[in-house]
């Protein structure tokens, strides 16, 4: 399970607890007369049909216990599951402190081993005593399929990490080809020192440091866009592929600023005031990038919010 998903399921969440709580209402709810549960528990098939990604759907009684076995497409998980007491499970503590439709955080399933949330709908009767809860597990994916189709592997999803994976291999080879001609005008005097050409050695550094920038690019394109991994800490909301290109980028400048400082101060002293036109740009760069990664930062615009 990626990270990116959890991601998207904490945006979703609201959505999604609001899209299962009505159809489980809308599809078990009746007035309860002289506290039979039996009418509710009649309608759970019905409930597994509405909800064609659901993978188990159970009751469970008002001390925690599973009132039946579990309904289930999935013919590993149905069948099963009667008397198991689920009385420390937060869906069911959660569900009976709020008195109300609840949705949990992702959690591993005991039974299918995967990534799962569990809607949970409490049933009382007219003096509002809890009969009885009726719970729903679905997995992290179909929550994702049902609520917020393009988040996982729909067919544009796909089509971007593919073409997101063509780029990075493509960026790659250029860095390759970038360090192994400049590796080669760095090697090419070999060991006699007097042969060294001041002009070649800043060529190949120039070389070497833009191959360092777009290797880091690929990085970040790729784990970002195609593995799908968590964003670093303090980056902020801002696309981090962006963040860490101008970084690069900024750290590339300032290496180039500092060999124009030494080759201008041994070749040309006039020619330093580009020098210094540069390093005010690298300067100016950085302070853009630190506004942009400020005024982008999730955690000061919720700390702004509470003032």
């Amino acid at each position: 399970m990626q990270i990116k998903e959890i991601q998207e399921y904490a945006e979703i969440r609201a959505k999604a607890r609001a899209y299962l709580c009505y159809i489980m209402g809308r599809t078990i709810t009746d007035t309860i007369q002289n506290g039979d549960i039996h009418t509710v528990l009649a309608k759970l098939e019905k409930l597994n049909e509405s909800v064609e990604k659901a993978e188990a759907i159970y009751a469970l009684d008002a001390s925690g216990t599973q009132m039946i076995q579990n309904i289930s497409k999935n013919k590993k998980l149905s069948g099963v599951g009667k008397g198991v007491d689920r009385s420390d499970r937060a869906y069911f503590y959660r569900t009976v402190k709020e008195h109300r439709c609840t949705l949990t955080e992702p959690y591993p399933s005991d039974l299918s081993n995967t990534m799962v949330i569990t809607a949970s709908f409490p049933i009382y009767d007219e003096q509002d005593n809890l009969l009885c809860i009726i719970c729903m597990d679905i997995s992290m994916a179909n929550i994702l399929r049902m609520v917020s189709p393009s988040s996982v592997d729909s067919i544009f999803g796909k089509l971007s990490k593919l073409a997101y994976a063509a780029f990075s291999i493509a960026l790659a080879l250029v860095s390759l080809l970038l360090f192994v001609k400049g590796a080669t005008a760095f090697l090419h005097f070999g060991i006699d020192l007097r042969a060294i050409d001041i002009n070649e050695m800043f060529k190949a550094t120039i070389l070497l440091t833009l191959s360092l920038a777009i290797f880091d690019l690929v990085k970040a394109i790729f784990d970002e866009e195609v593995l799908g991994k968590e964003k670093k800490d303090g980056s902020g909301s801002g696309h981090q592929t962006m963040i860490r290109f101008l970084g690069s980028i900024v750290i590339a400048l300032s290496i180039e600023a500092l060999m124009l400082v030494f080759k201008f101060a041994l070749t040309d002293p006039a020619q330093l005031e580009y020098a210094v036109l540069l390093i005010s740009g690298v300067a100016v760069l950085l302070v853009s990038l630190s506004v942009y990664i400020k005024f982008n930062n999730p955690s000061d615009k919720s700390a702004q919010k509470k003032n």
